[in-house]
């Protein structure tokens, strides 16, 4: 198992919050050994306690002073209530696991009031994964946990996406209609990496924009995508305002994506090397605690850049590009960027294999970006 980046709280309880398969249970398990640990998943537990919440404390052994973990929170919000008083009344430290946000957003749930800190977790990263990191392996079937350690990642991915992103949100009871959303993953997968239009999703899997835009939502409380807005501090020239997507992980993406025969492949493959570092972004600001907001900019006259970051840490601007050589068109949209923010830090990613220098643009291979990039953005 891969020792994972994520800090949690010596002394205070937390929740956990990430995908299916990106390894919450298995690092709990193993990172709380000592603890009370509670599946909510298994049925002749989550059946009592649906029935009456203020049943937990009878699965927690009296005198018991080390972590509870309640894995799979979501299935059971009416807990969060019993779990406060715990807190409050006998000092209990729990880890609150969960795949999906969309039950615990509604007004009525006690998200404890600050008294849990939020963590999230990722698919792996390119600094978990150490020596055994391969950049193919990675662009092709991504970086859950079992897409590097099954023996036919291509067959886990497949079963992933048909188990878990359809029947899970049947069970859910999130859409009735399993057939269009299905439809509507394999139309989302050709917006990756690109602004979205819901109106052109719909239209490309016969849906209604209004369920497609619903169908979006329910991909975020899955914490299945995310949209990069764009970047408009202080704009000094008028941008585009729609938000990019992306699926959570470039395998996944991969496996959802319909290939035609006029798909070109280097776009695609482009797409995936994009993802693959935005993955990589949201990771390391996330565990490292870096506080800085994700970004795009693009213009209406098509200069870009892929990722821009802001926060106290400062600005920073990334363009990723899958060329192995460097061309002066891929450096046009960091040094627009640069004329309307002369203070950013700005870097060229690219699959070549040189460090370079291009005036303030630092240019990067793919694969020491990704390894130093606590270090970039943690310059001062």
């Amino acid at each position: 198992m891969y020792s994972r980046m994520i800090r949690f709280p010596a002394d205070k309880s937390f929740f956990l919050f990430g995908p299916r398969g990106t390894g919450k249970s298995s690092w709990v398990k193993a990172a709380f050994k000592g603890a009370v640990y509670l599946d909510l998943l298994e049925a002749e537990l989550s059946l009592p306690l649906s029935a009456n919440p203020q049943r937990l404390s009878q699965y927690i052994p009296k005198g018991h002073e080390d972590w509870i973990v309640l894995d799979e929170v979501q299935k059971i919000p009416e807990l969060l209530d019993e779990v406060h008083r715990l807190i409050e009344q006998e000092h209990f430290k729990f880890v609150l696991t969960g795949s999906s946000a969309r039950k615990l957003k509604r007004k009525s749930v006690n998200l404890l009031a600050g008294r849990a800190l939020t963590l999230f977790m990722f698919p792996l990263t390119n600094l978990e994964l150490g020596k055994d990191f391969d950049l193919t392996h990675s662009l092709r079937f991504g970086h859950l946990p079992c897409a590097y350690t099954e023996s036919d990642p291509k067959a886990y991915l497949q079963s992933y996406a048909k188990m878990y992103l359809e029947e899970e949100v049947k069970q859910e009871g999130l859409t009735r209609n399993v057939g269009a959303f299905s439809r509507f993953l394999e139309a989302a997968s050709l917006s990756q990496g690109s602004i979205l239009n819901v109106s052109s999703v719909a239209r490309e899997c016969s849906v209604e924009r209004k369920t497609v835009e619903q169908y979006f939502i329910i991909l975020e409380d899955l914490l299945l995508a995310a949209r990069l807005p764009a970047f408009e501090k202080r704009a000094k020239r008028r941008i585009l305002q729609h938000p990019k997507f992306y699926f959570f992980d470039v395998g996944v993406y991969q496996t959802l994506r319909p290939r035609g025969l006029l798909d070109a492949p280097e776009e695609i493959e482009g797409h995936a090397l994009e993802s693959l570092f935005f993955q990589e972004l949201r990771a390391i600001n996330q565990y490292l605690d870096l506080g800085f907001e994700l970004y795009y900019w693009r213009t209406p006259s098509a200069l870009e850049v892929d990722f821009v970051l802001y926060g106290e840490g400062g600005l920073f601007a990334f363009e990723v590009k899958r060329d192995d050589k460097l061309k002066p068109e891929a450096l046009r949209g960091l040094k627009a960027f640069l004329r309307d923010y002369p203070a950013a830090k700005v870097y060229l990613v690219y699959g070549g294999s040189r460090v370079l220098k291009e005036g303030p643009v630092e240019v990067l291979p793919f694969t020491h970006c990704i390894s130093k990039l606590p270090d970039l953005l943690a310059r001062r």
